[in-house]
């Protein structure tokens, strides 16, 4: 009798072992399902944030810390007339234009008060617009310098070969990839660099205007220069306009219209 009872008892402690093994993967498979749905969701929702993989460079490394540093350089050394203007703002005003949107939603709005801080008269007769022949273009105010270039302004010089943009929703700028053109139309820089051609253009008085032009072009890259530069030019205001038409091989020729 005994035996029998410790037999009994030996089989129930066999029989509650094999209960708590078989419990015991239960609940390891059940974890381990569930920490490999944990992670997928979270991957799916880190996926889901993830800026889009643009055609264009990410923003310039340390562009806030370029762009105060030029904006000095330009107040203090280019241009000290300007010596009134403000930086810091100026730096917040252009960083606040972009960031936290999507970057190919970019208005000339976005660069109002940018604009506004930056504001800059060009002297009369002094203005020079060119289309890919920057070098020349540049190579000429260097020698001419009561003429300005974009970039000779104060916000053209702050930004000249930059690029920026931001993340929807972040207070981040974009270093991975920014859009161009072939992404879409309305990215911060070329919104603003056509805005600036405009604003720059738009005042231009009776007088004369200078261009510089690479004789290679398309016919609709030449229609959308002066779409951007010309079209809000005076007729009545701005009596002439000398083009220099460039052959790539250092040859130029002035044009008088």
């Amino acid at each position: 009798m005994a035996n029998h009872r410790f037999s009994v008892v030996s089989g129930s402690e066999e029989e509650e072992a094999c209960c708590s093994k078989k419990a015991k993967i239960c609940l390891g498979v059940f974890l381990g399902l569930l920490v490999l749905v944990t992670v997928a969701v979270v991957v799916g929702i880190l996926m889901g944030r993830r800026s889009p993989k643009w055609n264009g460079k990410g923003s310039t490394v340390d562009f806030q810390e370029i762009i105060l540093r030029r904006c000095y350089t330009y107040i203090r050394v280019v241009q000290p007339e300007l010596g009134d203007r403000d930086c810091q703002k100026i730096k917040k005003a252009f960083t606040d234009a972009f960031i936290s949107k999507d970057p190919c939603s970019a208005r000339e709005e976005d660069y109002d008060l940018l604009m506004k801080l930056g504001h800059q008269t060009v002297p009369c007769d002094k203005t020079v617009f060119w289309s890919k022949t920057k070098e020349l273009a540049h190579q000429y105010t260097k020698t001419q310098k009561e003429l300005f270039t974009l970039e000779n302004t104060l916000l053209g010089y702050i930004a000249d070969d930059l690029s920026w943009c931001g993340k929807v929703g972040s207070s981040e700028i974009n270093l991975e990839s920014c859009p161009d053109r072939r992404n879409c139309n309305s990215n911060f820089v070329s919104v603003f660099w056509n805005l600036l051609s405009k604003r720059m253009s738009s005042p231009i008085k009776p007088s004369d205007d200078t261009s510089t032009h690479h004789h290679s072009f398309a016919t609709y890259e030449k229609l959308q220069v002066k779409i951007i530069q010309l079209s809000p030019f005076d007729t009545q205001k701005c009596t002439s306009c000398r083009k220099c038409l460039w052959d790539g091989a250092g040859v130029s020729q002035w044009i008088h219209q």
